[in-house]
C-alpha cells in the first residue's frame, strides 16, 4: 500500500513506558502479524518516519502497532499524545519475517520483540495450531494478553532482563516448531545461542532486528 492518511481508533497504556495504537484498516489491506509498516508524522513541521511491527493478530477492521515510549525521543511521545479520530499516514506492509499457518511457533521476544510475538501467538492459536513465548523484558508488557494465551494452554515464560535464556528457550522448542526472534541485537544474539545450546537448527529462523 502506498502511503494514505489513516484514522487512529484508540490509544491504550499497555505497560510502562508503552502505548497500542489502533489503526483503521483501509480498503485492499492485507498484512500478516510480525510484518511491520511505515508510520509517518509531522514534528513542529518536519515529518519524521518510524517503521513498527503489527502487533495484532489479524488486520479486520483495525490493526494494532505497539510502541515503546521514550520520553526524550524525538516520535514516541507524540504517538503516546494521539487521541481517536487522529490521522497518521502509513505505508506498507513490509518484511518477510511473518506468521505464515506454521503448525508450531516458538516466538522468542526481547523488549518491544513482545509485540510482533504476542500477535503471531494469538492468530496461531485462532488458527488452532500451538504457539510457545519466550520474552524478555525488565519491565514487561502486554501482561493481560500473555496471561491469556496461558489459560489457552500457551507455554509462556518472561525472564527478567539479564536472566539466561537457555532452560526456557529448550523447553520452548523442545517440540520443534517454526522459530522466530524479535528484538535488539543483543537479544538475537543471545537467543541464537540459547536455540543452538539446545540442538536447533538456527538457518531457518524468522529474525526481525529492531536495532
Amino acid at each position: 500500500m502506498d502511503e494514505r492518511s489513516l484514522t487512529v481508533a484508540a490509544v491504550r497504556t499497555v505497560g510502562p513506558d508503552a502505548v497500542a495504537i489502533d489503526v483503521e484498516t483501509p480498503d485492499e489491506f492485507t498484512a500478516q502479524p510480525g510484518q511491520f509498516v511505515k508510520l509517518t508524522l509531522s514534528v513542529d513541521g518536519k515529518d519524521e518516519s518510524r517503521f513498527y511491527t503489527i502487533s495484532s493478530p489479524d488486520v479486520d477492521g483495525e490493526f494494532e502497532m505497539t510502541v515503546g515510549i521514550d520520553p526524550d525521543g524525538e516520535v514516541a511521545p507524540h504517538l503516546a499524545d494521539l487521541e481517536a479520530g487522529d490521522t497518521v499516514r502509513i505505508e506498507g506492509p513490509f518484511g518477510s519475517d511473518y506468521y505464515e499457518g506454521e503448525s508450531k511457533a516458538v516466538l522468542l521476544a526481547g523488549g518491544p520483540g513482545i509485540g510482533p510475538a504476542i500477535g503471531i501467538a494469538e492468530r496461531a492459536v485462532a488458527d488452532g495450531n500451538d504457539a510457545a513465548v519466550v520474552y524478555q523484558d525488565d519491565a514487561p508488557i502486554h501482561e493481560d494478553r500473555l496471561d491469556a494465551l496461558r489459560e489457552q494452554g500457551v507455554l509462556v515464560h518472561v525472564l527478567d532482563g539479564d536472566a539466561d535464556l537457555t532452560d526456557a528457550v529448550a523447553e520452548a522448542a523442545s517440540a520443534g516448531g517454526q522459530v522466530f526472534i524479535y528484538g535488539f541485537a543483543d537479544f538475537l544474539d543471545d537467543a541464537t545461542a540459547a536455540l543452538e545450546a539446545a540442538g536447533v537448527d538456527t538457518e531457518d529462523a524468522k529474525v526481525e532486528n529492531f536495532g
